[in-house]
């Protein structure tokens, strides 16, 4: 038991209180008039009223609630837009990954123009539908003769000349860029100086 005993006598108890709240009588099948449940204290106010808590702490309570909902709508806000962007960058990566596979392709039909193959006949729909298609997708050539030459996007296989003011001599192989930024290959070049008579 809970309760503890002291030489064998149990501590005094509270007296136990019922409260009918039936608003009709069961035996006489009257309504009843309304009592207040707690008689009145000194000062005419009633206990709940005397006792009660004053508005300040719920007040608080709901101004941490409500900071705590705004901080959470925000950090959802913040890993909404991160997701979205991940999910770009996903898909960005993946399209230039499926457009650096068709970069031997573009090889193929380069080489086949070289040779005239591409003037007439269906290889030359084929050829500029797949080049087509990957323009749409943001794959764009580069590599020209007399382009200044950039470690960064060219590949130098020889270099002609001794000057300090570098041009694509010739092409060997075009490079290809995804967008503004990546580079997919480098493109294989000579190299001469711009002066060179």
């Amino acid at each position: 038991m809970s309760t503890e005993r002291t030489n064998g006598k149990q501590p005094p108890r509270e007296p136990i209180s019922i409260t009918d709240k039936r608003r009709v009588d069961p035996e006489t099948g009257q309504v009843r008039e309304h009592t207040p449940s707690q008689p009145p204290v000194a000062g005419g106010r009633s206990q709940s009223a005397a006792g009660g808590r004053t508005g300040a702490p719920d007040e608080d309570r709901v101004a941490e609630l409500t900071a705590d909902l705004q901080r959470l709508q925000a950090e959802f806000a913040n890993y909404r837009r991160r997701v979205e962007r991940d999910r770009q960058v996903t898909a960005e990566i993946t399209k230039a990954s499926i457009a650096e596979k068709f970069l031997g392709i573009l090889d193929d039909l380069d080489r086949a123009r070289s040779h005239g193959d591409l003037e007439h006949g269906p290889l030359r729909a084929i050829s500029s539908k797949i080049r087509a298609t990957l323009a749409d997708l943001g794959v764009a050539a580069f590599g020209e003769e007399g382009d200044p030459f950039d470690p960064t996007l060219h590949e130098a296989v020889q270099h002609e000349g001794d000057g300090h003011e570098l041009v694509v001599g010739s092409v060997l192989r075009r490079g290809y860029k995804f967008g503004d930024r990546k580079v997919l290959r480098t493109a294989m070049v000579t190299v001469v100086d711009a002066h060179r008579s």
